[in-house]
């Protein structure tokens, strides 16, 4: 049996909310098989409040979660990503940069719990987390030593049409 940890990337504009809770959520859930990573095309510079409360509240790790470019990736020395996961619309629509290794991309957008104000946005984190975790349970169910990548690009963009899906998630083929 293989050894191999595989690394995940995902991918939002600012990420202080959502990729983050990817992040945490693939480190804890896949642990010992996945090394999970996460960045933004726009970086806020701070991780949400709100998403570290969360996670802390469900009892995920949050040591070493910062808000970063994707630049960062792209430079020597940077981890080959197996996956990357874009989790918000405007990330997807972007031109990425080049990635080493020759990573399967899926689009699995949630709506953006950050952008929700008042007493609705606790609930927001708490629905994105959902929603993100239930697509981390369904991708770690794959059996991702023997599948094809045509038929792991299908099942990606099938897991990215699941329950809270944003506009755009819903309607990618």
């Amino acid at each position: 049996m293989s050894d191999k940890v595989y690394s995940v990337l995902f991918l939002c504009t600012g990420n202080s909310a959502r990729s983050i809770l990817g992040e945490a959520l693939m480190n804890r859930m896949g642990e010992g098989q996945f090394a999970a990573y996460s960045a933004g095309s726009q970086p806020k510079g701070d991780v949400h409040p709100m998403a570290i409360e969360v996670l802390v509240n469900f009892g995920y790790p949050t040591d070493g979660l910062h808000s970063k470019s994707w630049d960062e990736f792209t430079k020597p020395g940077a981890p080959e990503f197996d996956f990357i996961f874009t989790v918000c619309d405007n990330a997807a629509g972007e031109s990425c940069p080049v990635f080493p290794g020759k990573p399967i991309t899926a689009h699995w957008g949630v709506e953006d719990p950050a952008a929700v104000e008042g007493e609705d946005q606790r609930k927001a984190f708490l629905d994105a987390l959902s929603y993100l975790k239930r697509r981390i349970e369904l991708f770690l169910m794959l059996p991702i030593k023997t599948i094809d990548e045509m038929a792991m690009r299908s099942k990606l963009a099938e897991i990215g049409r699941e329950e809270g899906a944003s506009t755009k998630a819903k309607g990618a083929q």
